[in-house]
């Protein structure tokens, strides 16, 4: 599907050629911590003030968010600092509530967006109100693109037309320097696909601790994704929410200033030649892995005029660990490494069994 006509996120939000950025509390706590924060952060050049006002937390009991009392705050914060203003939604009510305090901007978060169900109603709520209103959605919490998409298309289908999406990284099971890993191929293809899509990095939610906020907005940046959205508390050590992820308006002043913004406009005649090197070795590859599995097919003939099984463990493994093992010593991350072996097994493993299951 593409999505045709579509509008500028923020009209104003940013200097030409930087990227939008839009900062503020995980959570609206009180009204002094709201203002106190908007004001430092519009002192810094901030131009959109973001602050969750409804928290779905995992298990019950924990702050879920100071509820429909903050959107007065926000308010304020527009009247005061003339920042626009965002806020999570989840449901109808949401919408409806934050669209009657003159929120700008309204994001749906991972859990959400990973029910059909809520999107839409989220999606009948905006077309029922008929507001100008900008709207992004986070991706799901698992790594599931299809679904990403799909909670986008059911928005462009209600007339949403200032419409962008946000990459705050996916769960992970097992150990990870991130909170939640970016899995960058992932919001690569979706731009791929619709490359008229904005796409706003969450480096908070991503990396989980501060430290790791400024890397990885200069990664989003080296990727040219169109902006950024951090957390950023007056005093993020007595947080109600997700304190380790969030920083001071200084702090984050300090981050946005170290940015190295790339010329995506330079093309010289050096980077051309290295291109064409590229593409060159990217053919070879191709008619390499298609030599390989011409022989794959042959084994496949010989395993079946012998009554062999198609997977040998042993001889998978210790082809696993001679090649990665090479393949460090050559530069090379062994995670890479893996991941190609493993890619080239499965379709050798596929030609094969064809070859067996022919008559």
């Amino acid at each position: 599907m593409s999505l045709e006509g579509l509008q500028p996120l923020v009209e104003g939000a940013g200097v030409a050629g930087s990227p939008l950025v839009m900062a503020g509390p995980c959570s609206a706590e009180t009204e002094e911590q709201t203002l106190s924060t908007a004001r430092q952060l519009a002192m810094g050049g901030v131009k959109v003030f973001r602050a969750g006002i409804w928290k779905p937390r995992t298990k019950p009991g924990g702050f879920e968010g100071i509820g429909k009392e903050g959107l007065q705050w926000l308010k304020r914060v527009k009247e005061e600092t003339g920042m626009l203003v965002a806020t999570e939604v989840a449901m109808r009510r949401h919408v409806e509530e934050a669209l009657e305090a003159g929120v700008d901007i309204l994001w749906i978060g991972a859990r959400t967006s990973a029910n059909p169900f809520a999107v839409q109603e989220i999606a009948d709520a905006l077309k029922d109100s008929g507001a100008d209103v900008a709207v992004l959605v986070k991706n799901p919490v698992n790594p599931d693109l299809e679904l990403w998409i799909g909670a986008l298309e059911r928005l462009y289908n209600a007339g949403i037309r200032r419409l962008g999406a946000i990459h705050r990284g996916f769960s992970f099971y097992g150990k990870s320097i991130y909170r939640n890993p970016p899995q960058w191929h992932i919001p690569i293809e979706l731009h791929r696909r619709l490359p008229e899509l904005p796409i706003v990095v969450d480096p908070s939610h991503m990396g989980g601790r501060r430290e790791l906020i400024a890397p990885l907005c200069q990664q989003a940046l080296d990727m040219k994704f169109t902006g950024l959205m951090i957390e950023s508390h007056c005093t993020p050590d007595e947080a109600w929410s997700d304190k380790n992820q969030q920083v001071t308006p200084e702090s984050l002043r300090i981050i946005l200033s170290s940015l190295v913004l790339r010329n995506a406009e330079q093309d010289t005649e050096s980077l051309q030649q290295l291109r064409q090197q590229i593409d060159r070795v990217d053919t070879e590859l191709l008619d390499l892995y298609n030599r390989r599995m011409e022989i794959s097919r042959e084994i496949g003939k010989y395993k079946k005029e012998h009554s062999m099984p198609v997977v040998q463990e042993s001889r998978y493994d210790d082809l696993i660990k001679s090649r990665v093992a090479s393949a460090v010593q050559m530069g090379m991350s062994a995670d890479f490494m893996k991941t190609v072996l493993q890619a080239i097994h499965e379709e050798s493993v596929r030609q094969q069994i064809e070859i067996l299951n022919k008559n």
